[in-house]
């Protein structure tokens, strides 16, 4: 092509000068990137239901959506990216990726609520390039898991008992979804009702949620009272440390444990104690 023939290329028309000078771009951004976010629920637990809204990081953008896709309203310079997404359901608080479970609000120290939502997350490296359109799928993980322990008294005064409350300790207050790092060791409190029909009537039984457990010993401590305060309050104490061991793994399947008390105390000052957990299905435990 003579020189004068190239000057007339790039002059006459855009669409010329695009053809001829070597401008060609794949998008209509050809200094930034731009993506779109599908997020994946399919790893839920059993009646676990998608969160209604869900929130999406990267960089200094944020956005919400209610849709299973997200398309972001602005495009990025290239460069490599963090891209968190999560929701953020009752009881729990998210800043950057640190989950943190709300307070209980019973005045008891240190203690979180045991009945926060389901927490979903998802984390990736995304490195962005100029002048490219990226499909991008959020698998989001449920970082929530249901704990659900079932006593079962023996002795002569086990129908008298009224009233059974309690929390657990060791219970992680904080999860950086990030890492995988648990903090903030928390007590979480334990309403226990007693079983009235079926094959364990007369057993007794909590269910909590929680982000994971953290620290060396996860230990129950609860008190039963009994009918006309006969026999006087008792405390319950027992470590669950080697029952709870891998909790903070498989979220999406509920763990019931299930003991027995060695001893329903029948005089004031004596302590009851369950040394054996089980898991149990469905929050059944058989005695023993």
């Amino acid at each position: 092509m003579k020189i004068s023939d190239m000057m007339i290329c790039c002059f006459v028309t855009g669409l010329t000068f695009t053809a001829c000078c070597g401008n060609d771009h794949e998008t209509n951004h050809p200094d930034h990137g731009k993506i779109t976010v599908t997020a994946d629920w399919s790893n839920r637990g059993e009646g676990v239901d998608v969160p209604a809204e869900w929130m999406l990081a990267m960089g200094d953008y944020t956005g919400i959506e209610t849709s299973p896709v997200h398309e972001p309203d602005r495009l990025f310079t290239p460069g490599r990216y963090t891209l968190a997404a999560y929701n953020i359901p009752d009881g729990i608080s998210v800043n950057g990726t640190k989950a943190t479970v709300a307070e209980a609000g019973d005045g008891v120290g240190a203690s979180i609520t045991g009945t926060p939502g389901w927490l979903f997350t998802s984390v990736q490296e995304v490195t962005i390039e100029a002048d490219t359109d990226y499909e991008l799928t959020a698998t989001m993980l449920q970082q929530t898991r249901e704990l659900t322990l079932v006593v079962e008294p023996t002795g002569d005064a086990a129908d008298r008992i009224e009233n059974i409350e309690g929390s657990l300790g060791g219970a992680a207050g904080t999860l950086d979804f990030a890492t995988g790092t648990y903090g903030a060791p928390s007590n979480v409190t334990l309403h226990f009702t007693k079983i009235t029909s079926g094959a364990d009537a007369g057993k007794w039984t909590a269910t909590v949620r929680l982000l994971g457990i953290i620290g060396e010993r996860q230990a129950l401590t609860a008190t039963l009272t009994y009918a006309d305060g006969n026999p006087k309050p008792t405390t319950l104490e027992s470590d669950l440390t080697e029952a709870l061991d891998g909790f903070n793994a498989d979220k999406t399947r509920p763990l019931a444990l299930g003991g027995t008390m060695a001893e329903t105390p029948t005089e004031a000052g004596v302590e009851a104690a369950i040394t054996d957990w089980e898991v149990v299905d469905g929050g059944s435990v058989d005695a023993h």
